[in-house]
C-alpha cells in the first residue's frame, strides 16, 4: 500500500479544470488526483439510501441575506443544534473580505438561526468544530492575495488562521499569524479544518488548501496543546502512507485514532495520535468531509468527483463502517440545472438522532437528511 510520489505521478494523466472565480481574482487549476493504489479501486456509487432530503434547511435571518458558499458544519454539544460557516458573499472568492457579514451561525433543530458572529474577521471561512466544552473553532483557509488587497485595501491582517470562540462568539484563542502563510508555531498555511482531542484537548489542524500544482505544496497536520503551545507536525506532502495532499477533514474514532480525509489522494487514512500510519480506506471516493458516530460508523461527503478528476466516481455521501472500511449506504448528489453530474456538500455532521447535515459549497446553505 506504500506509494511513492514519483510512482504516483508516473501513472497519471493530468487534466486541468478551472475553479469558478470572480473577476480580478487568481484562478486556480485543479488536477486529477489519486494514487497508484486508489486508481485500482472500482467506483462505489451504489448502496442503500434510507434518507429523505430537506434542501435549504437552515435560514439566515440575523440579518437575512443570501448564503455564501458553505464548507463547514458541526453539531453543538447539546446533540441537536447545528453550527455552520459560510463565505459571506455568493461568489467563490473573495469570500468575506470587504464585508461585515457574520460567517459563523448557530441554528436550532428546526433550522431557525439563533445567533451569528465573526463579522469582519475572516477571508475564507472553512472548517468548523465544536469541542467538548462547547467552544467553536473555525479555520480560515486563505490569506489575502495581491489582487484581494488592491480591491480591499487594509484587509491584510486577516486569514490563514484558526480561531477559537466561546459559544457566544468571544475570541478565546488564535493559532497562526493573521494574513501570513507559513510554518508553525509562527504561522499556518491555509488551514482547512481543526479538531480537538476529546481526551486531553490537544488541537489538530490540517494544512493546506493550496493548489496542488504549487511546487511548494504543504500537506501536514500541525498539533498544539489546549493552551496553543505548538507540539509537533504529523505527515508531509506526498502519496505514501501518512502523507497528504489536501487533508480536508479530521475526526477521532472511539479508540482515539485520528481519521483523515486525504482528499486529493482519494483516500481515508487512519493514524495514531502521534501520526503513525495504521491503515487506509479507498472506497469512499474523493472525500471532502467526514464524521464518525459513537458506533464508529463513518459518514463522508464527496463533493468533487467528476470524470476529469476522479473517473467513474459520482459525487455523493458514502456511509460505512470504520472497522472494515466497507460502504453500505450511498446518497446521490443533488441534480441541478447548473451541474449535470450533481452537486454535493463539503462538510458533514451527524446529530444525536442520526440526522445528517451537509454544508453546501455549490448550492450554498445547509442540507438536512432525515432517516426514514
Amino acid at each position: 500500500m506504500s506509494v511513492s510520489t514519483g510512482a504516483a505521478f508516473g501513472f497519471k494523466v493530468w487534466m486541468m479544470i478551472l475553479w469558478v472565480a470572480l473577476p480580478g481574482t487568481i484562478v486556480h487549476a485543479q488536477q486529477r488526483g489519486g494514487t497508484v493504489q486508489t486508481d485500482k479501486v472500482e467506483p462505489v456509487n451504489t448502496g442503500a439510501n434510507p434518507y429523505r432530503v430537506i434542501a435549504d434547511w437552515a435560514q439566515l435571518s440575523a440579518p437575512r441575506r443570501p448564503w455564501g458558499g458553505s464548507n463547514g458544519v458541526a453539531i453543538d454539544r447539546d446533540g441537536k443544534s447545528v453550527w455552520a460557516t459560510d463565505r459571506c458573499s455568493p461568489g467563490t472568492t473573495p469570500g468575506c473580505l470587504g464585508t461585515k457579514a457574520n460567517p459563523v451561525h448557530l441554528f436550532d433543530d428546526s433550522g431557525k438561526e439563533l445567533r451569528s458572529f465573526g463579522g469582519g474577521m475572516f477571508v475564507w471561512p472553512h472548517g468548523i468544530h465544536v469541542d467538548r466544552e462547547g467552544n467553536v473553532w473555525v479555520t480560515d483557509a486563505r490569506a489575502p492575495s495581491a489582487d484581494d488587497l488592491r480591491n480591499f485595501p487594509g484587509e491584510d491582517k486577516k486569514g490563514s488562521v484558526v480561531v477559537k470562540f466561546s459559544p457566544a462568539g468571544k475570541v478565546l484563542m488564535t493559532l497562526g499569524k493573521p494574513g501570513v502563510r507559513g510554518n508553525p508555531p509562527e504561522a499556518l498555511t491555509d488551514p482547512t479544518v481543526v479538531v480537538t482531542d476529546p481526551a486531553n484537548g490537544d488541537v489538530y489542524v490540517a494544512e493546506s488548501h493550496t493548489d496542488v500544482a504549487d511546487p511548494d505544496l504543504v500537506g501536514r497536520i500541525s498539533v498544539f496543546d489546549k493552551t496553543g503551545k505548538f507540539l509537533r507536525i504529523i505527515g508531509k506532502t506526498g502519496t505514501g502512507p501518512g502523507e497528504f495532499r489536501t487533508p480536508h477533514a479530521l475526526a477521532f474514532d472511539s479508540r482515539g485514532q485520528l481519521v483523515v480525509a486525504d482528499r486529493h489522494n482519494h483516500r481515508i487514512q487512519v493514524l495514531t495520535k502521534a501520526g503513525k500510519f495504521i491503515r487506509e480506506y479507498d472506497d469512499f471516493g474523493r472525500t471532502s468531509g467526514l464524521a464518525i458516530d459513537s458506533n464508529d460508523v463513518i459518514y463522508t461527503t464527496d463533493s468533487e468527483s467528476t470524470e476529469k478528476v476522479h473517473p467513474g466516481w459520482q459525487r455523493g455521501i458514502r456511509i460505512g463502517s470504520l472497522i472494515d472500511g466497507k460502504v453500505t449506504m450511498f446518497i446521490p448528489p443533488h441534480r441541478t440545472p447548473n451541474s449535470s453530474d450533481g452537486a454535493m456538500g463539503e462538510g458533514i455532521a451527524v446529530d444525536a438522532a442520526g440526522n445528517v447535515y451537509t454544508a453546501e459549497a455549490q448550492l450554498r446553505g445547509v442540507t438536512r437528511y432525515v432517516r426514514n
